[in-house]
């Protein structure tokens, strides 16, 4: 029976994958992008799992041997990455958390989402860029979809509540039958989709798990839904699509089988530090109190074997990240699967991320299909921050400045649409 769906699948698409833009007055007429992004899904979920439409996906599209995520690997900084191809310490979204280590507040990822002045910072996103130039954007749960960016909202967007259901899979179908609408009845042009999975799987069970296993055979089902549903609306020939995510997932190391890294084993917290961002998986930070960051520095240093420790104005420059007002003067990050705890060790999440983005557990996906795409195209490993030069040429959108370029990616999509007269990488800008 599956053999028999995907083949009526295969034959459905196989008419619009050797489809060429078609030019008006010289000027390309350009295709729909849906965006969907599933958090936390790690490059190789797909490989001790069936995934039937996964692997279909590869054939009539381009599948990406795995995407490198900008480093702090989580959610929000990650995402803001994608949507503005900027490095996180150019966007200033530098945390899943909105703080201030003045007034010592500290918001919690969900309600961030509401709170235009953690996202406006300067860094447009493609859906204010896109509409700016003429099109409709809309974005569901996708983070910082809801801001306001110097006085734009996005035409069409909804947030996640707190309480929001991550792992519905009749939500889930929900969101795809609303992301429908939006195009075909309201007129969007790009819309991006984000779902809580398999992030939520990977944190409570741990990524080496029948239940990760379980969520990722969810998603594959979804997929199917997903061909359906662009086929029922009458898309196929016109709506290219983007599956990718934010960053991967690894095993949290407990003791006894480890020593765990807690702070408060080598330093005084009432003594030396005014302010920290810690007990968040694999990276933290520190305000020092006036005077103690020096004293603070040289003992966290060395303090335990798996923790790095940094001054700021010291932090690895190929991280692109320190180099931002908001990140604070004293940053930590523990080696893969250490968690950086701070006065007690209250952590029970068995996988996470916040790890350095060259380790492998912390990869993604990618899978890209449509009328622009070519069919059965395996592209080598890149850094997200190029999807949004990809986004930009399949939508016709002249970029904003960006860390990108075009050209690595562009081989994914018909030399019509590479070729296209107009922006390819001019407007390119690197990390100060």
């Amino acid at each position: 029976m599956q053999t028999l769906k995907t083949a009526i699948i295969f034959f459905i698409f196989s008419t619009i994958i050797f489809c060429k833009p078609i030019f008006r007055n010289g000027k390309a007429a350009h295709n729909k992008l849906l965006v969907i992004s599933f958090d936390g899904f790690r490059w190789n979920y797909d490989q001790d799992v069936d995934t039937p439409l996964l692997d279909y996906l590869a054939e009539i599209g381009v599948k990406a041997k795995y995407i490198t995520p900008p480093f702090v690997t989580m959610t929000s900084p990650s995402h803001f990455t994608t949507i503005t191809g900027r490095w996180i310490e150019d966007h200033g979204v530098i945390h899943n958390l909105m703080f201030n280590p003045e007034t010592l507040q500290k918001i919690t990822y969900k309600k961030t989402q509401n709170m235009s002045e953690w996202w406006d910072n300067g860094a447009l996103p493609l859906w204010i860029t896109a509409q700016n130039q003429g099109l409709m954007a809309g974005s569901l749960h996708y983070p910082g979809g809801n801001a306001n960016y110097s006085g734009k909202t996005v035409n069409k967007a909804l947030a996640e509540t707190p309480d929001h259901p991550d792992s519905d899979e009749n939500e889930w179908r929900d969101n795809i039958d609303i992301v429908m609408k939006w195009f075909n009845e309201d007129g969007l042009d790009f819309v991006t989709l984000y779902y809580g999975e398999p992030d939520k799987t990977g944190h409570i069970y741990g990524p080496e798990t029948e239940q990760r296993k379980t969520i990722i055979k969810q998603i594959d089902r979804t997929i199917s839904y997903l061909l359906e549903a662009i086929e029922k609306n009458k898309l196929k020939d016109k709506l290219n699509v983007i599956i990718t995510s934010d960053h991967g997932m690894t095993t949290v190391k407990k003791a006894p089988a480890v020593q765990e890294i807690r702070l408060s084993n080598y330093i005084n917290f009432s003594d030396t530090v005014k302010f920290d961002i810690l007990d968040y998986g694999g990276f933290g930070m520190i305000t020092p109190k006036e005077g103690k960051e020096e004293e603070l520095y040289q003992v966290l240093k060395d303090a335990h074997p798996h923790l790095k420790a940094y001054k700021k104005q010291e932090f690895p420059e190929r991280l692109h990240y320190s180099k931002h007002d908001r990140v604070l003067p004293i940053l930590l990050y523990g080696d893969l699967g250490y968690s950086v705890n701070g006065r007690v060790i209250l952590y029970v999440n068995k996988g996470d991320h916040g790890f350095d983005n060259n380790e492998m557990d912390m990869k993604m996906i990618f899978r890209a299909f449509g009328p622009d795409f070519k069919k059965n195209y395996t592209a080598e490993p890149f850094d997200s921050i190029h999807i949004y030069p990809l986004m930009c040429k399949i939508l016709g959108v002249i970029p904003e400045p960006h860390n990108g370029s075009i050209a690595v990616t562009q081989d994914m999509i018909f030399t019509a649409v590479a070729e296209e007269p107009g922006e390819t990488n001019d407007n390119n800008e690197k990390s100060k």
